[in-house]
Protein backbone atom coordinates (compact mmCIF):
# COMPACT_ATOMS: atom_id res chain seq x y z
CA UNK A 1 0.00 0.00 0.00
CA UNK A 2 1.34 3.42 -0.89
CA UNK A 3 2.49 5.77 1.87
CA UNK A 4 0.95 8.64 -0.14
CA UNK A 5 -2.62 7.59 0.65
CA UNK A 6 -4.58 9.64 3.14
CA UNK A 7 -5.46 7.89 6.43
CA UNK A 8 -9.04 7.38 5.23
CA UNK A 9 -7.87 5.95 1.89
CA UNK A 10 -5.36 3.66 3.61
CA UNK A 11 -8.05 2.43 5.99
CA UNK A 12 -10.41 1.64 3.10
CA UNK A 13 -7.65 -0.11 1.14
CA UNK A 14 -6.81 -2.24 4.18
CA UNK A 15 -10.39 -3.52 4.38
CA UNK A 16 -11.28 -4.04 0.71
CA UNK A 17 -9.25 -6.17 -1.68
CA UNK A 18 -10.00 -8.28 -4.76
CA UNK A 19 -7.37 -10.08 -6.78
CA UNK A 20 -6.87 -8.91 -10.34
CA UNK A 21 -7.39 -12.40 -11.82
CA UNK A 22 -10.75 -13.90 -12.73
CA UNK A 23 -12.19 -17.37 -12.26
CA UNK A 24 -11.94 -19.96 -9.52
CA UNK A 25 -8.68 -20.87 -7.85
CA UNK A 26 -7.42 -24.30 -6.88
CA UNK A 27 -6.62 -24.41 -3.18
CA UNK A 28 -2.98 -25.36 -2.73
CA UNK A 29 -1.93 -24.09 -6.15
CA UNK A 30 0.76 -21.51 -6.94
CA UNK A 31 -2.02 -19.10 -7.91
CA UNK A 32 -3.66 -19.58 -4.53
CA UNK A 33 -0.34 -18.80 -2.82
CA UNK A 34 0.11 -15.63 -4.87
CA UNK A 35 -3.41 -14.52 -4.01
CA UNK A 36 -3.20 -14.77 -0.23
CA UNK A 37 0.32 -13.36 -0.15
CA UNK A 38 -0.65 -10.38 -2.29
CA UNK A 39 -3.71 -9.82 -0.13
CA UNK A 40 -1.54 -9.33 2.96
CA UNK A 41 1.12 -7.27 1.21
CA UNK A 42 -1.15 -4.89 -0.68
CA UNK A 43 -3.56 -4.23 2.19
CA UNK A 44 -0.80 -3.21 4.61
CA UNK A 45 -1.74 0.03 6.37
CA UNK A 46 1.40 2.17 6.85
CA UNK A 47 0.22 3.93 10.01
CA UNK A 48 2.98 4.81 12.47
CA UNK A 49 2.43 4.11 16.19
CA UNK A 50 4.75 6.93 17.23
CA UNK A 51 2.43 9.57 15.78
CA UNK A 52 -0.88 8.14 17.05
CA UNK A 53 -2.75 10.88 18.88
CA UNK A 54 -4.18 9.07 21.90
CA UNK A 55 -7.33 10.89 23.00
CA UNK A 56 -7.64 12.41 26.46
CA UNK A 57 -10.09 10.29 28.47
CA UNK A 58 -12.62 11.47 31.06
CA UNK A 59 -11.74 10.24 34.58
CA UNK A 60 -14.34 7.45 34.59
CA UNK A 61 -13.25 6.14 31.18
CA UNK A 62 -9.59 6.36 32.18
CA UNK A 63 -10.29 4.26 35.29
CA UNK A 64 -12.07 1.63 33.20
CA UNK A 65 -9.21 1.38 30.70
CA UNK A 66 -6.39 1.35 33.24
CA UNK A 67 -8.14 -1.18 35.49
CA UNK A 68 -8.37 -3.87 32.81
CA UNK A 69 -6.10 -6.78 33.85
CA UNK A 70 -4.88 -7.44 30.33
CA UNK A 71 -2.13 -5.07 29.35
CA UNK A 72 0.81 -7.18 30.55
CA UNK A 73 -0.58 -10.21 28.72
CA UNK A 74 -1.33 -8.23 25.56
CA UNK A 75 2.15 -6.69 25.31
CA UNK A 76 3.90 -10.00 25.99
CA UNK A 77 1.67 -11.84 23.54
CA UNK A 78 2.63 -9.47 20.74
CA UNK A 79 6.30 -9.68 21.73
CA UNK A 80 6.27 -13.45 21.48
CA UNK A 81 4.24 -13.40 18.28
CA UNK A 82 6.65 -11.08 16.48
CA UNK A 83 9.73 -13.23 17.23
CA UNK A 84 7.90 -16.44 16.36
CA UNK A 85 6.66 -15.12 13.02
CA UNK A 86 10.01 -13.56 12.14
CA UNK A 87 11.81 -16.82 12.94
CA UNK A 88 9.54 -18.82 10.66
CA UNK A 89 9.77 -16.20 7.90
CA UNK A 90 13.56 -16.54 7.91
CA UNK A 91 13.21 -20.29 7.29
CA UNK A 92 10.94 -19.92 4.23
CA UNK A 93 12.68 -20.31 0.87
CA UNK A 94 9.88 -18.99 -1.36
CA UNK A 95 10.56 -15.22 -1.85
CA UNK A 96 6.93 -14.08 -2.07
CA UNK A 97 5.79 -16.17 0.89
CA UNK A 98 8.79 -15.06 2.94
CA UNK A 99 8.02 -11.40 2.15
CA UNK A 100 4.39 -11.79 3.24
CA UNK A 101 5.21 -13.63 6.49
CA UNK A 102 7.95 -11.11 7.25
CA UNK A 103 5.39 -8.31 6.94
CA UNK A 104 3.07 -10.28 9.22
CA UNK A 105 5.82 -10.38 11.84
CA UNK A 106 6.56 -6.68 11.42
CA UNK A 107 2.88 -5.89 11.98
CA UNK A 108 2.90 -8.02 15.14
CA UNK A 109 5.90 -6.03 16.36
CA UNK A 110 4.04 -2.83 15.51
CA UNK A 111 1.07 -4.00 17.59
CA UNK A 112 3.43 -4.29 20.54
CA UNK A 113 4.59 -0.71 19.96
CA UNK A 114 0.98 0.48 19.73
CA UNK A 115 0.15 -1.19 23.05
CA UNK A 116 3.31 0.21 24.63
CA UNK A 117 2.36 3.72 23.48
CA UNK A 118 -1.17 3.23 24.83
CA UNK A 119 -0.05 2.20 28.30
CA UNK A 120 2.47 5.04 28.31
CA UNK A 121 -0.19 7.58 27.31
CA UNK A 122 -2.57 6.48 30.06
CA UNK A 123 -0.04 5.80 32.81
CA UNK A 124 -0.61 2.04 32.99
CA UNK A 125 2.13 0.23 34.91
CA UNK A 126 3.41 -2.99 33.33
CA UNK A 127 5.29 -5.88 34.84
CA UNK A 128 8.84 -6.40 33.54
CA UNK A 129 8.79 -8.22 30.23
CA UNK A 130 10.43 -11.64 29.94
CA UNK A 131 13.02 -12.23 27.23
CA UNK A 132 11.62 -13.31 23.89
CA UNK A 133 13.70 -16.20 22.56
CA UNK A 134 13.66 -17.47 19.00
CA UNK A 135 11.82 -20.82 18.96
CA UNK A 136 13.64 -24.04 18.15
CA UNK A 137 10.74 -25.37 16.05
CA UNK A 138 9.96 -22.42 13.77
CA UNK A 139 7.03 -24.07 12.01
CA UNK A 140 5.29 -25.08 15.21
CA UNK A 141 5.82 -21.61 16.70
CA UNK A 142 4.31 -20.00 13.59
CA UNK A 143 1.32 -22.31 13.86
CA UNK A 144 0.93 -21.57 17.58
CA UNK A 145 0.72 -17.88 16.79
CA UNK A 146 -1.62 -18.34 13.84
CA UNK A 147 -4.13 -20.60 15.58
CA UNK A 148 -3.93 -18.53 18.76
CA UNK A 149 -4.87 -15.43 16.77
CA UNK A 150 -7.74 -17.30 15.13
CA UNK A 151 -9.18 -18.00 18.58
CA UNK A 152 -8.47 -14.68 20.22
CA UNK A 153 -9.35 -12.44 17.29
CA UNK A 154 -12.78 -14.02 16.86
CA UNK A 155 -13.74 -13.09 20.41
CA UNK A 156 -11.87 -9.77 20.28
CA UNK A 157 -14.00 -8.72 17.29
CA UNK A 158 -17.19 -9.18 19.28
CA UNK A 159 -15.88 -7.77 22.55
CA UNK A 160 -14.44 -4.71 20.84
CA UNK A 161 -17.84 -3.99 19.29
CA UNK A 162 -19.60 -4.72 22.59
CA UNK A 163 -17.29 -2.26 24.32
CA UNK A 164 -18.10 0.36 21.69
CA UNK A 165 -21.85 -0.20 21.97
CA UNK A 166 -21.82 -0.17 25.77
CA UNK A 167 -19.63 2.92 25.94
CA UNK A 168 -16.98 1.07 27.97
CA UNK A 169 -14.42 2.41 25.51
CA UNK A 170 -15.01 6.00 24.38
CA UNK A 171 -15.65 6.39 20.65
CA UNK A 172 -12.37 8.27 20.17
CA UNK A 173 -10.36 5.41 21.67
CA UNK A 174 -12.26 2.85 19.60
CA UNK A 175 -11.47 4.78 16.41
CA UNK A 176 -7.79 5.08 17.37
CA UNK A 177 -7.37 1.36 18.11
CA UNK A 178 -9.53 0.11 15.23
CA UNK A 179 -6.69 -0.46 12.67
CA UNK A 180 -5.01 -2.95 15.03
CA UNK A 181 -8.20 -5.02 15.26
CA UNK A 182 -8.63 -5.06 11.46
CA UNK A 183 -5.01 -6.10 11.01
CA UNK A 184 -5.75 -9.18 13.07
CA UNK A 185 -8.55 -10.02 10.63
CA UNK A 186 -6.02 -9.87 7.78
CA UNK A 187 -3.60 -12.04 9.71
CA UNK A 188 -6.03 -14.85 10.40
CA UNK A 189 -7.34 -14.71 6.82
CA UNK A 190 -3.76 -15.09 5.58
CA UNK A 191 -3.05 -17.88 8.06
CA UNK A 192 -6.18 -19.88 7.17
CA UNK A 193 -5.17 -19.83 3.51
CA UNK A 194 -1.55 -20.63 4.34
CA UNK A 195 -2.63 -23.71 6.32
CA UNK A 196 -4.75 -25.00 3.42
CA UNK A 197 -2.04 -24.24 0.86
CA UNK A 198 0.77 -25.73 2.95
CA UNK A 199 -1.12 -28.94 3.75
CA UNK A 200 -2.02 -29.57 0.10
CA UNK A 201 1.48 -28.72 -1.11
CA UNK A 202 3.01 -31.46 1.07
CA UNK A 203 3.68 -34.90 -0.39
CA UNK A 204 1.23 -37.48 0.93
CA UNK A 205 3.75 -39.12 3.26
CA UNK A 206 4.37 -35.83 5.13
CA UNK A 207 0.73 -34.96 5.70
CA UNK A 208 0.25 -37.25 8.73
CA UNK A 209 3.18 -35.53 10.44
CA UNK A 210 1.66 -32.13 9.74
CA UNK A 211 -1.67 -33.35 11.12
CA UNK A 212 0.04 -34.47 14.33
CA UNK A 213 1.85 -31.13 14.63
CA UNK A 214 -1.46 -29.32 14.17
CA UNK A 215 -3.07 -31.51 16.83
CA UNK A 216 -0.23 -30.81 19.28
CA UNK A 217 -0.65 -27.07 18.69
CA UNK A 218 -4.37 -27.20 19.47
CA UNK A 219 -3.71 -29.27 22.60
CA UNK A 220 -1.17 -26.68 23.78
CA UNK A 221 -3.56 -23.79 23.12
CA UNK A 222 -6.44 -25.46 24.93
CA UNK A 223 -4.20 -26.40 27.86
CA UNK A 224 -2.92 -22.84 28.21
CA UNK A 225 -6.41 -21.36 28.16
CA UNK A 226 -7.75 -23.85 30.66
CA UNK A 227 -4.78 -23.14 32.96
CA UNK A 228 -5.36 -19.40 32.80
CA UNK A 229 -9.10 -19.79 33.32
CA UNK A 230 -8.31 -21.67 36.54
CA UNK A 231 -5.84 -19.02 37.64
CA UNK A 232 -2.63 -20.92 36.87
CA UNK A 233 0.26 -19.83 34.67
CA UNK A 234 2.20 -22.96 33.78
CA UNK A 235 5.31 -21.10 32.59
CA UNK A 236 5.44 -18.31 35.14
CA UNK A 237 4.73 -15.63 32.50
CA UNK A 238 1.73 -14.29 30.65
CA UNK A 239 0.55 -16.73 27.99
CA UNK A 240 -0.79 -16.36 24.46
CA UNK A 241 -4.30 -15.35 25.37
CA UNK A 242 -5.74 -11.90 24.76
CA UNK A 243 -8.31 -10.04 26.79
CA UNK A 244 -11.53 -11.82 25.62
CA UNK A 245 -11.44 -14.52 28.27
CA UNK A 246 -10.50 -12.09 31.02
CA UNK A 247 -12.67 -9.01 30.56
CA UNK A 248 -15.79 -10.10 28.72
CA UNK A 249 -18.06 -9.39 31.67
CA UNK A 250 -16.61 -5.92 32.12
CA UNK A 251 -16.53 -4.51 28.60
CA UNK A 252 -19.71 -6.14 27.37
CA UNK A 253 -21.99 -4.16 29.62
CA UNK A 254 -23.80 -7.25 30.86
CA UNK A 255 -24.36 -8.79 27.42
CA UNK A 256 -25.42 -12.45 27.60
CA UNK A 257 -23.16 -15.27 26.40
CA UNK A 258 -25.56 -16.06 23.56
CA UNK A 259 -25.72 -12.42 22.46
CA UNK A 260 -21.94 -12.11 22.66
CA UNK A 261 -21.48 -15.16 20.42
CA UNK A 262 -23.94 -13.65 17.93
CA UNK A 263 -21.96 -10.41 17.99
CA UNK A 264 -18.66 -12.25 17.49
CA UNK A 265 -20.10 -14.11 14.50
CA UNK A 266 -21.52 -10.93 12.97
CA UNK A 267 -18.31 -8.96 13.47
CA UNK A 268 -16.19 -11.81 12.12
CA UNK A 269 -18.32 -11.86 8.97
CA UNK A 270 -18.23 -8.07 8.63
CA UNK A 271 -14.47 -7.82 8.99
CA UNK A 272 -13.87 -10.59 6.44
CA UNK A 273 -16.47 -9.42 3.93
CA UNK A 274 -14.28 -6.91 2.11
CA UNK A 275 -11.71 -9.43 0.90
CA UNK A 276 -11.81 -11.57 -2.23
CA UNK A 277 -14.52 -14.21 -1.73
CA UNK A 278 -12.30 -16.86 -3.30
CA UNK A 279 -9.98 -16.79 -0.31
CA UNK A 280 -10.78 -19.28 2.45
CA UNK A 281 -12.09 -17.90 5.73
CA UNK A 282 -11.15 -19.22 9.19
CA UNK A 283 -13.91 -21.70 10.02
CA UNK A 284 -12.95 -23.74 13.10
CA UNK A 285 -13.62 -21.16 15.82
CA UNK A 286 -16.87 -19.82 14.28
CA UNK A 287 -18.09 -23.42 13.91
CA UNK A 288 -17.31 -24.20 17.55
CA UNK A 289 -19.02 -20.97 18.62
CA UNK A 290 -22.17 -21.89 16.66
CA UNK A 291 -22.17 -25.33 18.27
CA UNK A 292 -21.81 -23.88 21.77
CA UNK A 293 -24.55 -21.37 21.03
CA UNK A 294 -27.02 -24.18 20.37
CA UNK A 295 -26.68 -25.35 23.98
CA UNK A 296 -27.09 -21.91 25.55
CA UNK A 297 -30.60 -21.17 26.69
CA UNK A 298 -32.20 -17.99 25.44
Amino acid sequence: MSDTLSPAEADHAMRHWTHRSAGQIQIGSARHKRMFCEMLLTTHNPYKPAVIDWPALPPAALRRVTSLPVWDIAVQTEGRASIRVATYAASVADPLLREAITMNGEEEARHKVVLSKLVEAYGIALAPEPPYHAPADALRAWMLTGYSECIDSFFAFGLFEAARQSGYFPEELVDTFEPVIQEEARHILFFANWVAWYRRSLPWYRRPGFFMKTLSVWISLIRDRVSLARGFDTSGAAQDVNFPANVGDSVGGGVSARALIDLCLAENERRMSGYDARLLRPTAVPAIARLVRRFIRT
